[in-house]
């Protein structure tokens, strides 16, 4: 598993490539959030478009990324998820756990709405 790291504005775009299989593989995802959240990083996107497969460490380094930002404030958002995840996020119920979106764009782009009233929030 490799990963390319974006910033745009107060949101971080982890582009991770490869599959997400075991300690060895998602390490690397845990520590990367876990410095991005010391810098003050609360804003992050998981981009799983060159993501093959996930297995339950996958699944386990995802939620525990998301609690990690979530402990100071901040979400862990999906964006690009294949149908082969996505099904595997139905059955786990995690769909109900993170929010998913069909770009990257729109990922970084729902941090800038307010959730109860949907409208846009000035930076």
């Amino acid at each position: 598993m490799s990963m390319k790291e974006m910033i745009y504005g107060d949101v971080v775009v982890l582009s991770v490539s490869g599959n997400m299989l075991g300690d060895s593989e998602t390490v690397t995802l845990r520590e990367r959030v876990k410095t991005l959240v010391a810098e003050g990083f609360l804003k992050i996107v998981l981009d799983l478009t060159h993501v093959a497969w996930v297995n339950s460490s996958g699944l386990g380094a995802m939620i525990s990324s998301l609690a990690t930002v979530s402990k100071k404030g901040g979400d862990v958002r999906i964006a690009n998820i294949t149908d082969k995840i996505q099904s595997l996020f139905l059955v786990t119920q995690l769909v109900k756990v993170f929010k998913t979106f069909e770009s990257n764009e729109r990922a970084v782009a729902s941090y800038q709405i307010d959730p109860v009233s949907g409208i846009a929030v000035a930076e």
